[in-house]
């Protein structure tokens, strides 16, 4: 036994909660079972909490084995299994509504009566967005006779979380390691290695995987002294030379640079598994952040061979056992790659058949298994490595890093106590990140607890309601209504208990004082390099006839300024109009090569040769078009040479004088060379040549080249990210996919492409170009004559010296914004969102907040589970579900509760199943009602979502008629694991409908007879 081990079980031994904040397998799981012995033995209750269902599941069976079947029972929202023994596990869902029962207090009926002790796993969940509100109220609403055990991966702020529990609870203890029973070791895949991430001391990156040491040791790139950009040598070997090597700094290197370094060093799949190997460094889980990902890896590796022949005898049988008990649920298409010891583990896969794949796992018949993130919560499946695919997840803003909690709670699954020595942890060169973006991350240390607590309807019904008194009240409408007992002083003083107020008492204060002196030091830097400033500093140091020569120069300037940017408007005007014929034209027969050409954030001008595929809606990708902005002249455009139109000198311009933009544009879209789809306007094209690729199918029978490459377009599955704003319209790009790397490699490099090739301008263009060339030549010749002036050497010597303190406002604002930031997440904000939600319930008829009066409707929601009660109990109680038959009221209630389950990419919508005209009558009606709710909401600036989609009704319908999951599936657009989850949802909200009060007896009777269709094989999570 661990000294973490030890001291916790001494605490909840003497009395005292404990906070247990160790690393991911560290052994926290044994103090849970020491206090359930303790509770055993004394003839007393122990209830074991978990954020997910499956992980309760697994602490289910696991807790059975140790415990016997008898004195372990299960309470989820799917099952309840044994509820009266003395060990009982559920979700900390669960919990929280036996808590509303009987807030502080164990009263009869409740389900807490010799409750010694309440385990609270994985209680770092507080911080989530979605579940965090839930851990809260539970620590809150507990009664203070029962021990909390609170057990926590590695946070940067336990003391405070102690500090809350210890509060609003009774004392609690504090125990903390960041000892790890199996040390681990950090590792660093680029194509041709695996290297240590960390030097021997692990103080620091390893130098051998930085960009500099890789420029001065590779041959396949120099850096041109002259451009300060990267060139590619494939047909030469020459050594890097020694002259050039200062220019590896990664500073010296613009973003598009460093990205083509990654790129090149970004190993196979199958590149790792080989080092994995031949090190003795399998099982692994391979964290992968899509499903699909995870799907393609296991394909990669086909042929991997990592099971001998006995284990691949008994992975044979296992799966014949598999087949024989659960038919439907064997994931067909991935048994071939069980057999060669891979699988993937998604949420894309059936309960049941990921269940499988954890037992193989288990087993060691299973080397190495490509998961989710998700697969990170507790799940049992030790492993001697872990390896994470990428530092960084795609989301609406584009890649952005992982919490360092995320990175630390995937690398805790490596090393298995009692077997390995070590674990290991591989993290994986990408384009996006290398080995300097890893260990940035890890060294950033644990992220803090941050308060999620928000008000739900639920909260406000259950909290008001938990003390009643006979009905005697009646409602406006004529019907009964039931008297709360708590006050709303009562309910605030328990809202205001929250983690939240806790940490913003303590730290509130402190970050709003330097806030405020950092919001002062900035007004007085602002206002010292004003132009105001800057101009009577000039006059204080010239005479008053040079003062006044130098300023009608600056206006003579400022006026040639506002002329050019007026030639340059009409260039562009007259170059997208000129542009537009010939994109047209460009779409006929063959795909064009085009040129693109834009400045990064660094001001490093990028040209890119493309593949261009056509005029698109921007209404159709990703909801960019409402990303679209609008953008008028101003010094930050870029001309068609990538150069930027704003001069140096520090001058503001007048732009009134600027006629304002009624040119149209449009948006085409490309594929580069490097494999990246570019979405941009007429602006952004520097070159259309005459060459490109036959637009003809590649197979007799194939669509041509064009329109298979718009169905890859309409597959991206990432964000798009602005690399270019100008007032004729933005640049933007998206990864591009494996399967789109093949035709990029036919973009030819710039160099062979001939300016010969290029499809020639008309006239018109011409002239424009010339005019706005020749306005920027006379600028240039007069600023050269202005800076030959005594007067403008003070003018640059004062505008430096602005420019110095600009950069310290920067540096201030950029603190400032983090401060701010920080003071957001703790601004407490749980009472304003009560009364919020209470002024929405009152409106809805559900809650008299002045007299505090629950009505029949608020009577309903106050016992529904879900995302929004009051929008559930609405629907459930409208009247046109009255007279559904019970596969019309599964698919209006799986319209209900679809959020989040997505068709597959490669699908379409034809793929998902029609609803009857019943149902979809039935749908329109409560869209009403839901648009009516939605209203009252931002009335009230109440955001909870009010779920209603038919797409899947449809299959909901199908499924409850009787169909077997084969023949759903068979035609179905909807991954496995999607389905499964929106059908025990669907199950899950009709078992409630019969007990729920103020609900039609016959809809009762209907949802008692869907649920019992419904809840049949293969998509019950239980195994075993």
């Amino acid at each position: 036994m661990f000294l973490l081990q030890r001291l916790a079980i001494e605490s909840f031994l003497k009395g005292s909660s404990v906070v247990v904040c160790a690393p991911t397998s560290s052994g926290k799981t044994l103090i849970g079972e020491a206090a359930a012995l303790a509770t055993v033995a004394k003839g007393k209750r122990l209830l074991y909490t978990t954020p997910l269902k499956a992980l309760s599941n697994q602490k289910f069976r696991e807790f059975r084995e140790t415990f016997g079947e008898k004195n372990v029972g299960l309470l989820t929202g799917d099952a309840a299994v044994n509820r009266e023994a003395p060990i009982l596990i559920m979700t900390t869902e669960i919990l929280r509504n036996m808590l509303y029962q009987s807030v502080n207090t164990v009263s009869e009926g409740s389900g807490l009566e010799q409750v010694d002790f309440i385990v609270l796993d994985e209680v770092h969940y507080l911080s989530d967005i979605s579940r965090g509100t839930v851990w809260e109220e539970t620590v809150i609403y507990c009664p203070k006779e029962v021990q909390l055990i609170c057990l926590s991966a590695t946070i940067s702020n336990p003391e405070e979380l102690a500090g809350w529990i210890g509060q609003v609870h009774g004392p609690t203890d504090l125990v903390i390691s960041k000892r790890r029973p199996v040390p681990l070791t950090w590792h660093f895949s680029r194509k041709k290695s695996l290297s240590h991430l960390l030097n021997p001391k692990a103080t620091n990156m390893n130098r051998s995987l930085s960009i500099t040491r890789f420029l001065q040791k590779n041959s396949l790139f120099s850096y041109d002294d002259g451009t300060k950009r990267l060139k590619g040598r494939k047909a030469e070997k020459r050594r890097y030379h020694k002259e050039s090597a200062s220019h590896g700094d990664i500073s010296e290197l613009s973003e598009e640079d460093i990205k083509t370094i990654r790129r090149s060093q970004v190993p196979l799949v199958s590149d790792t598994l080989m080092h994995l190997r031949t090190r003795d460094m399998l099982p692994s889980i391979w964290f992968v952040f899509s499903r699909k990902g995870c799907d393609d890896a296991v394909q990669y590796l086909e042929d991997s061979g990592l099971l001998n022949d006995e284990e691949q005898l008994k992975v044979d049988s296992a799966l014949k056992e598999f087949q024989a008990q659960y038919p439907e649920a064997v994931r067909e298409n991935a048994v071939m790659y069980l057999l060669q010891g891979v699988a993937a583990h998604h949420a894309g896969c059936l309960p049941l058949w990921k269940s499988f794949i954890e037992e193989l796992f288990q087993q060691g018949l299973i080397k190495v298994v490509f998961a989710t993130e998700t697969l990170a919560a507790g799940i049992n499946m030790p492993a001697r490595t872990t390896v994470l695919s990428s530092v960084s997840k795609r989301g609406d803003n584009g890649h952005s890093l992982l919490s360092s909690n995320a990175l630390l709670q995937m690398a805790g699954r490596a090393g298995r106590r009692g077997i390995d020595k070590e674990g290991h942890v591989v993290l994986v060169q990408t384009p996006f990140e290398g080995a300097e973006e890893c260990c940035k991350l890890l060294f950033a240390g644990p992220d803090p607890l941050v308060s999620q607590f928000s008000a739900s309807y639920g909260m406000v019904l259950n909290l008001l309601s938990a003390k009643r008194l006979t009905p005697n009240d009646q409602h406006p409408n004529g019907s009964n209504a039931v008297h709360m007992g708590r006050t709303l002083e009562e309910a605030r003083a328990l809202i205001e208990q929250s983690f939240g107020n806790y940490v913003s008492s303590e730290v509130m204060i402190a970050a709003k004082d330097q806030l405020e002196k950092m919001q002062r030091e900035i007004e007085n830097l602002e206002l010292e390099i004003s132009d105001e400033t800057l101009y009577e500093n000039i006059k204080a140091k010239l005479s008053k006839e040079e003062s006044s020569i130098f300023f009608v120069l600056l206006e003579q300037l400022k006026a040639m300024r506002l002329e050019r940017l007026r030639a340059h408007q009409q260039m562009e005007r007259v170059r997208v109009s000129a542009l537009k014929p010939l994109l047209e034209k460009s779409s006929g027969e063959q795909i064009h090569f085009i040129c693109l050409q834009y400045n990064d954030k660094n001001k490093t001008k990028h040209s890119v040769p493309a593949l261009f595929v056509g005029k698109i809606n921007t209404s159709s990708y990703i909801g960019l078009e409402s990303k679209m902005e609008e953008w008028y002249p101003n010094n930050d455009d870029i001309d068609q040479y990538g150069e930027a139109i704003s001069d140096e000198m520090d001058v503001s311009d007048n732009l009134n004088g600027l006629e304002e933009q009624d040119l149209v544009v449009s948006y085409y879209v490309a594929l580069g060379s490097d494999n990246t789809w570019y979405l941009f306007t007429e602006k952004w094209i520097k070159a259309i040549y005459k060459s490109g690729l036959p637009d003809v199918p590649l197979v007799p029978g194939d669509p041509p080249s064009r329109e298979i490459l718009k169905k890859k377009l309409e597959e991206v599955n990432t964000a798009w990210e602005k690399v270019g704003k100008s007032q004729y319209g933005d640049l933007w790009r998206a990864e591009g996919a494996i399967d789109t790397w093949s035709w990029s490699l036919n973009v030819p490099l710039l160099h062979n492409l001939s300016a010969e090739d290029e499809i020639i301008m008309p006239k018109e263009f011409i002239e424009a170009q010339r005019t706005y060339r020749e306005g920027k030549k006379l600028i240039n010749t007069f600023q050269r004559r202005l800076r030959s002036t005594e007067w403008y050497k003070e003018f640059q010597r004062l505008s430096d010296l602005n420019h110095v303190q600009k950069e310290k406002i920067e540096r201030l604002k950029a603190k400032a914004s983090r401060i701010k930031a920080r003071i957001s997440q703790i601004e407490p904000t749980g009472w304003r969102d009560f009364l919020q939600v209470g002024e929405v319930l009152h409106e809805a008829q559900a809650l008299d907040i002045n007299t505090q009066l629950l009505y029949p409707l608020g009577e309903t929601a106050s016992k529904i589970r879900g995302a929004n009660e009051l929008w559930l109990a609405m629907a459930i109680k409208n009247e046109c579900l009255i007279g559904l038959k019970p596969s019309q009221l599964a698919a209006v209630c799986g319209s209900l509760v679809s959020e989040g389950i997505k068709i597959r990419p490669t699908k379409t919508s034809n793929y998902v199943y029609e609803v009857s005209n019943v149902v979809g009558n039935a749908i329109e009606i409560l869209e009403e009602q839901r648009s009516s709710l939605l209203q009252l909401q931002a009335k009230h600036r109440v955001e909870i979502s009010c779920d209603l989609d038919m797409q899947f009704a449809g299959i909901v319908e199908a499924w409850a008629s009787g169909l077997t999951w084969r023949e759903i599936m068979m035609d179905c657009g909807v991954d496995d694991g999607d389905l499964a989850r929106l059908l025990r949802r669907t199950i899950d909200l009709l078992s409630q409908i019969p007990v729920l009060p103020e609900v039609d007896p016959t809809v009762q009777k209907s949802a008692k007879l869907a649920a019992r269709m419904m809840d049949r094989s293969p998509i019950s999570e239980l195994v075993g």
